[in-house]
């Protein structure tokens, strides 16, 4: 596929995933941007290119996959796996991108202060200290609880929705902002936003401000329960969904800090979202109407 040398080429990984997929679609309504996406399956790789796409082979498994994946490339969104893994992935990758010229790299992190001790929101700062020292401009990007979380973990079931982290207050972000912001920081490039984070923590609620919501919206009760983070461990190991272990004690240690009052600032309102994108930010009602018919799936179910 012949690319234009006078766009920036910008590589997005976790294309597949529900942020990447929708920084790609953003990145895709404009013009003067070429927008490279990846995969570890060869007949996905296949498929996108027999489509027209700008895809590439990329393994953060194989650092060998890294150099080609990244040719050519001027601006990364970085996105690793949710395991330990993603330490040394993203260790290897910032040092092919620095290898290859990339001139930009968009790191999606965790909403944590510099002194956190939560292990998996250590990880994403440890890597936000490798990408500073690499020497190749940076931006990181800051979210607070997803709102598409209410959809998975925290759904609502049986005519109730649970929090795990006692009566603290979250604040809650829509994947919808998160990748508005990536988008807009990697079109605009590192001129603009070098050196800069931005946090995205749109509405402070807990379980009882969520559960009126969706009662309002689904047009039924929907009661706000308030679980103990021991609960949460027993839902989140239950199998339903693969998690590494290591990442999942720390998810575990999380829900316990801010349970203990210990992540106080995860109950903050810090929102970047209207200055970067110059658009105001999804509220979680207006969030739960784009969903209501899945949402109101998950409540029927048990």
């Amino acid at each position: 596929m012949l690319i234009s040398s006078n766009k920036p080429t910008i590589l997005v990984l976790g294309a597949s995933g529900q942020i990447g997929r929708l920084i790609v679609n953003n990145l895709h309504t404009l013009d003067d941007v070429n927008v490279r996406v990846t995969s570890r399956h060869p007949q996905e790789v296949k498929r996108l290119k027999d489509n027209g796409e700008d895809v590439v082979y990329l393994d953060l498994d194989r650092a060998e996959t890294f150099a080609t994946a990244l040719a050519g490339v001027d601006r990364v969104f970085l996105l690793t796996g949710y395991s330990v893994a993603m330490l040394t992935q993203s260790k290897i990758l910032i040092d092919s991108a620095k290898k290859a010229g990339v001139e930009h790299i968009v790191h999606l992190g965790i909403f944590g202060e510099w002194d956190c001790t939560d292990p998996h929101f250590a990880w994403h700062q440890l890597i936000e200290s490798y990408i500073k020292t690499s020497g190749i401009v940076w931006t990181n990007l800051h979210p607070n609880m997803f709102m598409e979380n209410v959809l998975a973990f925290f759904a609502p079931k049986n005519g109730k929705f649970s929090t795990y982290w006692g009566n603290q207050r979250m604040g809650w972000v829509a994947g919808h902002d998160i990748a508005a912001v990536a988008s807009k920081v990697l079109y605009d490039g590192p001129l603009k936003h070098a050196g800069k984070d931005y946090w995205m923590s749109t509405e402070v609620l807990d379980a009882s401000d969520i559960a009126g919501i969706l009662s309002e919206v689904l047009e039924k009760e929907i009661i706000g329960e308030v679980q103990s983070h021991d609960k949460f461990k027993a839902v989140f190991t239950s199998g339903t969904v693969p998690v590494e272990s290591w990442y999942a004690e720390g998810a575990i240690e999380f829900t316990r800090q801010v349970s203990n009052g210990e992540m106080g600032y995860i109950g903050t309102i810090r929102n970047d979202v209207p200055f970067v994108t110059g658009k105001p930010a999804l509220r979680f009602r207006e969030w739960a109407i784009i969903h209501k018919e899945q949402l109101a799936a998950a409540s029927n179910s048990n």
